[in-house]
């Protein structure tokens, strides 16, 4: 005999995929950031992906005005935001229709059904509703006339306008998610009570939205039990949840506690990289100088400017910026003075895709610049790794004297993962090369005998001037030289410089397999992708394929060639037309590297990426 309490138990899944889907002014980022982030304390492993236009405010309803949050959540290892959708929400006709595609068969749609207007549907191209036509049959549908039921709960709240109480719908949806996935509502409230307290009205009406979803959603009969998702198995320590930018901010202000320097940022704001900078002003309080220059130029020769002054010096930026920056990061090569650059990348050329995420900005890295001007590049594969490489940024500028720009992109940029904390005793020590007195024959340019970095002599020590400038040095004295010899010494000096940090960073490392059939090769934010399709061949019994990827890209880890010819075939994956599989090639002849690119502003999904290894291996 089945009792009642049998059948009211919650199902228990291992991972769901679910996106938020709306007009770029109904609130998804918020409300799939909320999800995201209860979840995280409740102790799933998480991984998100935004997706919004372009557009500050793109017309209403419209097909290229959705704006959209996917979240991934699990009790096993998640690695990326997920392929297909389990469960879409819905607020417009423009959403249903642009995210259709991406939900499983049989699984489930709720709509807020008061958006499904006669306007609204033109606008999304519909000829008919797809709610009535019998279109959407292979799904389970939940019609919620969710406008309507917000303007219920808040009917006896005060001081709301009709604006402000169509704009709280989407904590009623929140609220039926929550419900549906055994998720408490707690941290949420909290949320709240932050952000509006100064405005009580808002705090009672976006918590009465949400509990009005919540237990509409316990009363629905198409959804007769909640679903579980238990905590997820990681390493004992303290996690918060933490966006890409956040973490790549959080990495520079360990790096400057570390080193005992101040941290200045000169920066230009630019779509997706200007959050670093937000992030950086709310820390003053650590010693951080942010400077929002007039233009890219005048955002990295403030930060030239911070570290021939002693500073740990940043600048953050874009692809077009990079561009801008180009003249400016060659004179950093020329003066050899530390310097990080943060590129976030997204699809270019030009403005191109400013909100979707690209990898096309690695030749420009590597080579966007006039003469021989070698500089460090580095690429965080996570949006909790970005923490790790923006301190590793940090501490290869500083030990090396040199520029270093470190990659990151769009795709971790944005998302956000579970990063466990970690405390400035627990970072790898950072030298730097200052001295404080002057020594019997000093001068500028004396170098380390093993790395080749130049010493650092901050302005305004006693007998420790000297000029720099973007003229060519003297090897010795730094006085500016013609001399053709000296000036074929200072280049090839610099690019032994750069090949000399291989001894300075790990050797990269195989995974699945230490030799075999087929190498699937990644590097930067694509990691997440390519290591679930590579564990997953691996699961299937295809034990002769390895994954590589490379976060350090010049100079590459010094065994790389010998982790690359241990397998018949490498395959090198990327987000681009292939600028890495290039640089490979250029380094290494007579291996057959072949290559699969996507460029179409989004990340690789598994099931792409599964199908084309299996017709390699």
């Amino acid at each position: 005999m089945i009792t009642d309490k049998e059948i009211l138990q919650p199902e228990v899944l291992e991972a769901v995929v679910i996106r938020f889907v709306g007009d770029s002014g109904d609130g998804m980022q918020l409300t799939g950031s909320q999800f995201s982030d209860t979840s995280a304390m409740f102790g799933n492993d998480v991984a998100t992906f935004p997706n919004y236009p372009s557009e500050i405010r793109a017309p209403q309803g419209s097909l290229y005005g959705v704006s959209g949050f996917q979240v991934h959540i699990g009790s096993v290892e998640i690695s990326t935001p997920g392929d297909q959708v389990d469960l879409l929400v819905a607020m417009n006709p423009a959403g249903l229709k642009t995210n259709l595609y991406a939900v499983k068969p049989g699984h489930t749609i709720i709509v807020d059904t008061d958006s499904f207007n006669k306007k609204n549907l033109e606008k999304a191209q519909y000829d008919t509703n797809p709610l009535e036509d019998g279109s959407l049959e292979n799904y389970r549908i939940i019609e919620v006339a969710m406008s309507s039921l917000t303007k219920e709960a808040l009917k006896e709240v005060e001081g709301l306008d009709n604006k402000m109480i169509t704009r709280s719908k989407n904590m009623f949806a929140l609220g039926m998610v929550y419900w549906m996935y055994n998720r408490s509502t707690a941290h949420t409230i909290e949320f709240f009570n932050k952000k509006f307290k100064n405005t009580p009205n808002l705090i009672e009406s976006n918590t009465k939205v949400l509990n009005a979803g919540f237990y509409f959603a316990e009363t629905l009969e198409l959804i007769p039990n909640a679903y579980t998702i238990s905590p997820a198995k990681m390493r004992p320590g303290k996690y918060r949840i933490i966006m890409g930018n956040t973490a790549t901010a959080w990495g520079f202000l360990a790096a400057a506690e570390k080193s005992g320097m101040e941290l200045f940022l000169g920066s230009y704001p630019i779509t997706p990289a200007t959050d670093i900078l937000h992030e950086l002003v709310k820390h003053k309080h650590f010693g951080v100088k942010a400077f929002q220059a007039e233009d890219e130029i005048a955002g990295i020769t403030s930060a030239i400017g911070a570290s021939f002054a002693g500073d740990l010096a940043i600048t953050t930026t874009s692809g077009p910026g990079l561009a801008l920056k180009g003249e400016a990061i060659g004179l950093a090569v020329m003066t050899e003075l530390p310097l990080v650059i943060v590129n976030v990348q997204r699809g270019g050329p030009s403005t191109g895709l400013p909100t979707k995420t690209e990898q096309s900005d690695l030749l420009q890295a590597m080579y966007g610049r006039n003469g021989e001007s070698p500089v460090i590049v580095i690429a965080a594969s996570t949006p909790a790794n970005c923490f790790n490489f923006a301190y590793e940024a940090a501490r290869l500028a500083l030990e090396h004297m040199t520029p270093v720009i470190l990659l990151t992109d769009g795709y971790i940029a944005n998302g956000s993962a579970p990063w466990k904390i970690r405390t400035v005793d627990e970072m790898p020590e950072i030298r730097n090369n200052k001295i404080l007195a002057p020594t019997e024959n000093w001068y500028p340019y004396n170098r380390d005998e093993i790395t080749l970095a130049r010493n650092w002599a901050v302005p305004g020590t006693k007998d420790l001037e000297h000029r720099i400038g973007g003229l060519e040095k003297d090897k010795v004295t730094g006085n500016v030289s013609y001399v053709p010899e000296n000036h074929e010494y200072m280049t090839h000096i610099r690019a032994e410089k750069i090949r000399r940090v291989q001894y300075n960073i790990p050797e990269i490392k195989t995974e699945f397999a230490d030799e075999g059939d087929l190498l699937i090769v990644g590097w930067g934010g694509t990691y997440g992708t390519l290591h679930t399709a590579a564990k997953q061949l691996d699961e299937e019994g295809f034990k002769n394929v390895g994954f590589a990827h490379f976060n350090y890209i010049n100079p590459l880890p010094k065994n790389t060639e010998d982790v690359l010819k241990r397998f018949k075939k490498i395959v090198v994956c990327e987000l681009n037309s292939g600028q890495f599989s290039k640089i490979l090639k250029i380094n290494f002849n007579g291996l057959d590297i072949t290559q699969f690119n996507k460029v179409q502003g989004l990340p690789f999904s598994n099931d792409e990426l599964i199908q084309q290894f299996k017709k390699w291996i």
